[in-house]
């Protein structure tokens, strides 16, 4: 496509959005008119998930198109090398102009990795993370997750930093410049990431008394496979009392309309200026938020709560308006379809494959799966998960396997892993996982990168002392 023909592209990504917990994908409470209406006007990607249910290596890989373990973005304190090729870069190529407004939650000295400029802030980025060591394994926490006792109505710094980001998308896209060259904006949220403070007229929406509780059926915890037990206290994930569970939910609730409503107003304001007609929108997450399922919390493990992701694109003319795709994608593949939608020539290898074929159905051959790794804190060895199909298949090194039929348990309570009527089908998953994944190779890696960064951070902090 020319560049006088080329489309808009605006992207908005937030922060730990589980899909199930928005009225576009069901939820009977959540109020999100605007994520509804890009499900009336746009395609609903049922079954999409992120490469690694974490910040940054989510986004490093969704940047990259690559899987983590080729990357080397093993947690959040792992920056992206500088010489790594972007979709940024691909669509600045083919004379997009690429804007970045909030988080994408780079490491390190470079900020854009292929965008022009930052028109906000990265709360994120801006913050050291601490270190991973997994010599020492899982220590349980010294205390339970404060997470749920903040929760409530009010202010923070992140809801700041998203006004502000907001406040600066918008008038970007109200610039007259924008007539002037196709751009691609990538609006990027913290919400509904914790805190679980809000402001008060979203709080408001959802009283406590009807809130919904995690279904955790009994002797579902004592029972859990050992990696979430061990994430469980490492994390101090407790059993809290029901009234800090409602809370924490709502405030959840209440973080993904506020949300909402800064994703209508990107859609107004398009509108407004007569550029809706000729923007593709998109709207993802990074990963999402376990919500007290499985007695969890926050995200980094293979629970659909937090490796599924919302995934919504809406094209200029509507066409596809109203469809629901039930095979199964991931970010890598998203990544694949906005290098699609520059038209240059691929000069890096990409872990994805464009959504476009799918999406207009000419190819009925699409692969159908999904991989998920996590290499980070709250574990102490490789896991990996692939979704192919109706199943799941989860990998830990050193831990039994897992094995869900999500059509007939998307709850994942019932692991099939050591049902002999299964094992063809667990055996055929776990080859070709080990395929493209060596967890013994992998973790030499992750270690050794580990060690490096604590060396460096050693030294850098002063604490290294010569020797007399």
């Amino acid at each position: 496509m020319s560049v006088n023909q080329s489309p808009n592209i605006l992207l908005i990504m937030s922060d730990e959005h589980a899909p199930m917990y928005s009225g576009s994908y069901g939820h009977p409470l959540i109020q999100t008119p605007n994520m509804d209406r890009l499900a009336e006007d746009g395609v609903t990607f049922e079954n999409a998930y992120c490469n690694s249910p974490l910040c940054m290596p989510s986004r490093m890989s969704f940047m990259t198109g690559r899987y983590i373990h080729k990357i080397g973005a093993w947690d959040n304190a792992a920056p992206l090398r500088p010489d790594a090729v972007t979709w940024a870069h691909y669509l600045r190529s083919a004379g997009y102009d690429v804007v970045l407004s909030g988080k994408q939650h780079f490491g390190g000295m470079d900020q854009l990795h292929g965008f022009r400029t930052q028109l906000a802030r990265d709360l994120h980025s801006e913050r050291q993370h601490g270190l991973i060591d997994w010599e020492k394994g899982t220590p349980p926490a010294a205390r339970p997750w404060q997470g749920l006792a903040e929760a409530g109505p009010g202010t923070t710094t992140e809801i700041e930093i998203d006004d502000l980001v907001e406040e600066q998308a918008l008038a970007y896209i109200r610039d007259p410049d924008r007539k002037d060259q196709p751009w691609a904006l990538n609006v990027s949220f913290i919400a509904p990431h914790f805190p679980l403070i809000v402001p008060e007229r979203f709080w408001d929406l959802y009283p406590l008394d009807e809130i919904d509780m995690p279904d955790i059926p009994d002797g579902h915890l004592e029972n859990q496979h050992p990696v979430y037990k061990r994430m469980r206290s490492m994390f101090g994930c407790v059993d809290f009392p029901e009234d800090l569970v409602r809370r924490a939910r709502a405030g959840y609730y209440g973080l993904i309309t506020y949300l909402d409503e800064k994703i209508g107003h990107l859609l107004q304001t398009l509108q407004e200026t007569d550029q809706l007609e000729n923007t593709i929108v998109i709207y993802t997450s990074d990963h999402g938020e376990m919500n007290g399922e499985h007695g969890m919390w926050r995200k980094s493990n293979f629970y659909e709560a937090s490796v599924r992701v919302p995934l919504q694109i809406m094209f200029p003319d509507r066409n596809h308006a109203g469809k629901r795709i039930d095979e199964v994608v991931s970010l890598v593949d998203l990544t694949a379809t906005l290098v699609d939608f520059s038209d240059e020539e691929v000069t890096s290898q990409l872990d994805g494959d464009s959504l476009l074929p799918l999406i207009h159905e000419t190819d009925s051959t699409w692969k159908d799966y999904a991989f998920s790794e996590y290499l980070a804190h709250g574990v102490q060895r490789p896991m990996a998960m692939l979704r192919k199909g109706k199943y799941k298949y989860n990998y830990s090194l050193g831990d039994p396997s897992e094995l869900y039929d999500i059509l007939e348990d998307p709850e994942e309570f019932n692991n099939l892993s050591n049902n002999s009527e299964y094992q063809e089908v667990c055996n055929s998953l776990e080859s070709e996982l080990l395929e493209q994944w060596d967890p013994v190779e992998i973790e030499e890696q992750v270690r050794e990168s580990q060690k490096a960064r604590l060396l460096i951070d050693k030294v850098t902090n002063g604490q290294w002392r010569s020797r007399e």
